[in-house]
C-alpha cells in the first residue's frame, strides 16, 4: 500500500460525502434555479436550528461556515469548474447568515429568502469581488456578504415598521 496522501476527491466515500453536502442534498441538481432550490433547504434547516440559543446558533454557523468553504474547495474539484451551479452549500450557508439571530417568523423568513436571493443574483459592491478570493473561500464569501445584506435590511425593516429588534433569543 502507498504512503502517497489521498486528497479528498479521491476516496469515493469522502467524493460521495463532498457533493451529498455541497449540492445541498442534492437540490444542486436542480434542473432551474439551483441556486434557489438550494436556498429552499437552507431554509429549512434555519427552522431547525433557530431552536439553539444564541451562543449555539453563533457557535454552529462558524463552524458550517468554515465547513462550506472546505467542501465548495473539494467540490470544485469533483465539478471542474470555478463555482460549479451544482454548490449550493454556499447559499445555505448565506441564508444562514441571513436569519442570524432573527426570529423564524414566517414574514422574517420569507422576506429573508427573497432578499438573500436578490443580494445573491444582484451582487452589489462588494459582492461580486469577493467572489475573486481562492478555492472555497471565494465560493462561500459572496454568499455570506449577500447574507449580511440581507440581514441588515431586516433588522432595519423591522426597527422602522415594528419600532422593535427582531431578535428571537
Amino acid at each position: 500500500m502507498s504512503n502517497d496522501k489521498v486528497t479528498p476527491v479521491e476516496n469515493r466515500y469522502v467524493r460521495h460525502l463532498v457533493i451529498i453536502f455541497s449540492t445541498g442534498l442534492y437540490s444542486g441538481y436542480c434542473p432551474v434555479a439551483p441556486g434557489t432550490a438550494g436556498t429552499i433547504v437552507a431554509v429549512l434547516l434555519y427552522l431547525a436550528l433557530s431552536r439553539l440559543t444564541a451562543l449555539s446558533y453563533g457557535i454552529t454557523l462558524v463552524a458550517f461556515l468554515f465547513m462550506s468553504c472546505w467542501f465548495s474547495g473539494a467540490a470544485e474539484a469533483i465539478f471542474s469548474g470555478r463555482d460549479s451551479g451544482r454548490i449550493v452549500i454556499d447559499e445555505i450557508s448565506g441564508f444562514l447568515v441571513t436569519m442570524a439571530f432573527l426570529s423564524p417568523e414566517s414574514l422574517y423568513v420569507l422576506s429573508g429568502f427573497f432578499l438573500f436571493r436578490f443580494f445573491d443574483i444582484v451582487k452589489p459592491f462588494p459582492i461580486r469581488r469577493l467572489e475573486t478570493l481562492k478555492g472555497g473561500y471565494g465560493i462561500v464569501a459572496d454568499d455570506v456578504m449577500a447574507g449580511i445584506y440581507s440581514n441588515l435590511v431586516l433588522r432595519i425593516f423591522s426597527l422602522l415598521v415594528e419600532g422593535k429588534a427582531p431578535m428571537s433569543w
